[in-house]
């Protein structure tokens, strides 16, 4: 399927990335699978997508498949998606290392090639929910679910999307950017998208979806991470870096 000018920049960028993301990061996503977010607030605690067993769960930016292996192990039937290659090559090895069969999809999750109502879960931890354009990836979501499906996925707030300065490649205190703008095209060569809080809510309605709830996630006091780069613990217990929406397909788009 064509991608978009953005879904291609990303497509590159995480090919280039992948190894050195998976080296870096990837012993914290094994360790805690069922983790949330850069601090890997577990889903025992937060119950975000309930019981999985014998459920059939999409994964939007699946990458090297952590969150999919661990939700299979507990009985779902599991199905990443990621845009770029070499992060599936990642997923594929720890699928096979641990005994699992786990289909695996190259493709943006802008233009899923899966059938309409195909899912009872779709979740997505940062991954494709930051880096698609959440104008084609909700509906696209919303497409893919069965009438009582649940969406729910984390990325960055608006308020660490406005606070992020481009010039120094960091996280600032200080309001950076226009909280209406949705769209960042970073130096690294990489393009993140964010929205309002009114205009993700609007979004949602227009796609079939009923709001459940927002998580603004933060992290304990001793909570450590190897994603300090992209905030630090003490801006983190101030502000909220990341949320999650917890979303219910309940009607046809634009319905």
């Amino acid at each position: 399927m064509d991608l978009t000018e953005h879904a291609r920049k990303n497509r590159a960028f995480w090919d280039r990335q992948a190894k050195s993301y998976q080296t870096e990061h990837g012993k914290q996503l094994s360790s805690v699978p069922l983790g949330w977010g850069i601090w890997s607030i577990p889903e025992s605690e937060l119950r975000v997508l309930g019981e999985v067993r014998d459920k059939d769960v999409l994964e939007l930016g699946c990458g090297g498949a952590q969150w999919s292996i661990g939700l299979a192990q507990l009985g779902a039937r599991c199905v990443g998606l990621d845009n770029s290659e070499r992060q599936l090559e990642f997923a594929r090895k720890a699928i096979e290392e641990a005994g699992l069969s786990i289909p695996l999809i190259h493709a943006s999750a802008e233009t899923v090639p899966l059938p309409d109502t195909s899912f009872d879960i779709i979740f997505c931890d940062h991954g494709a929910m930051s880096f698609t354009d959440p104008v084609l990836s909700i509906p696209e979501a919303a497409r893919l679910l069965r009438h009582g499906g649940l969406f729910a996925f984390n990325a960055e707030t608006p308020l660490h999307f406005t606070c992020f300065d481009r010039a120094r490649d960091r996280i600032s205190t200080e309001l950076q950017i226009s909280y209406f703008e949705n769209r960042i095209d970073d130096m690294d060569g990489s393009v993140c998208f964010s929205l309002p809080y009114g205009e993700w809510i609007r979004l949602f309605k227009e796609s079939g979806f009923e709001v459940e709830d927002l998580i603004e996630l933060r992290p304990s006091e001793d909570a450590t991470s190897t994603y300090r780069d992209w905030v630090s613990h003490a801006w983190a217990r101030k502000w909220p870096a990341e949320q999650i929406w917890r979303l219910r397909r309940v009607r046809k788009a634009g319905s």
